[in-house]
């Protein structure tokens, strides 16, 4: 509110602006008065500008790598007694953080052109026999030997894994390989000549979705949750 006073007050004055704005004269000049003689500022406003210097200080020195609890460590061997709540504080209002290891993995990368059929399912995660719906998933799990990446198909009634595949890279054949069934898993939900339907397969937006369309499934509705009635596999 100060900086929109300041920026207008040169057209309709300070108080006609107060008036409009939840906001008092008064206050306003305070903050005015504040901000050109510092110590008239609350004591912990003072304090956090001195600490806002040191950390940013120690935090350039160490190659702008430390976390907030290797600032507050390096800060108590410099006699400077903050608690570490502070520090995390003020490193968020600098914007500032540590560095994290390893990098950063993303499994969905949605198509936010590509078109984006309704979903049959509707969130509603129920069935009433066997291979009615199926969901699938691909995630990842660290290790100590690197990230193992897995992709798995679950029926919804039985709670059964009936496929899945576990990699060290992210390619397409993963998530294609989980839909190669185990032998006795039957594909359809029924007696085929009965004419029980295929089951539903709900799957999650990004490059999951991708890979089950070169599968024959049909295209699913990238950037959101959808589901689509598979082709046999």
């Amino acid at each position: 509110m100060v900086r929109f006073i300041d920026d207008h007050r040169a057209d309709y004055g300070v108080e006609p602006i107060c008036r409009q704005l939840p906001i008092a004269p008064s206050t306003y000049y305070e903050a005015k008065a504040q901000q050109a003689d510092l110590t008239r500022r609350a004591a912990r406003v003072q304090r956090d500008e001195v600490l806002r210097a040191e950390i940013n200080r120690v935090w350039k020195t160490n190659r702008c790598v430390y976390g907030a609890r290797k600032v507050w460590r390096q800060l108590h061997r410099e006699q400077h007694p903050v608690a570490r709540c502070t520090v995390e504080r003020l490193m968020r209002e600098l914007g500032i953080a540590g560095a994290v290891r390893g990098r950063r993995v993303r499994t969905t990368v949605p198509d936010l052109v590509a078109a984006r059929p309704a979903a049959l399912v509707q969130r509603q995660f129920a069935a009433t026999r066997p291979n009615e719906l199926w969901v699938a998933d691909f995630t990842y799990v660290a290790t100590w030997a690197g990230l193992v990446y897995v992709a798995f198909v679950i029926d919804v009634f039985s709670r059964r894994i009936v496929g899945w595949r576990a990699s060290a890279t992210m390619r397409t054949d993963l998530v294609l390989d989980a839909l190669e069934l185990r032998p006795d898993v039957p594909v359809r939900g029924g007696d085929p000549d009965a004419g029980a339907p295929d089951p539903a397969l709900h799957a999650h937006r990004g490059c999951l979705r991708a890979c089950l369309a070169g599968k024959g499934v049909p295209p699913l509705a990238r950037g959101y949750h959808g589901s689509a009635a598979p082709a046999r596999v």
